[in-house]
């Protein structure tokens, strides 16, 4: 007889995970909740601090599980003026695919990169 095992990780992890794929990337100096993140980040925080946990490090970053296994992922970056946007948004999606698949497995649909503000470098 055959035994599966299934695991299931938790989008509040997912988006911890993808928080430091993005923010290791050159030119990224932040990520920010933004308008539809900051409500996203409260409840979240609530439920880890509820729950006698310490709250990961996922502002600025939402995870979308769909009925089909795939996630979709939801980042809000402040970059620095030493990168062109558009080179590091694309750099963002890449990376956080690249460690969500090799560190949990997960099958990711789309990454949706938003910058909220450039600013002078560190």
């Amino acid at each position: 007889m055959t035994q599966v095992t299934e695991f299931v990780v938790e989008p509040a992890v997912l988006a911890a995970v993808a928080a430091r794929a993005a923010l290791a990337v050159p030119g990224v100096l932040r990520l920010e909740p933004g308008m539809r993140g900051l409500v996203s980040t409260w409840v979240r925080t609530g439920r880890q601090r509820f729950g006698g946990t310490d709250p990961a490090i996922a502002d600025g970053v939402r995870v979308r599980n769909h009925a089909d296994g795939r996630i979709t992922v939801e980042v809000d970056v402040v970059l620095c003026t030493e990168r062109p946007a558009a080179a590091a948004g694309i750099a963002v999606q890449r990376e956080i695919a690249r460690v969500l698949a090799e560190h949990t497995g997960q099958r990711v649909a789309a990454v949706t990169v938003s910058i909220l503000d450039i600013e002078v470098g560190p």
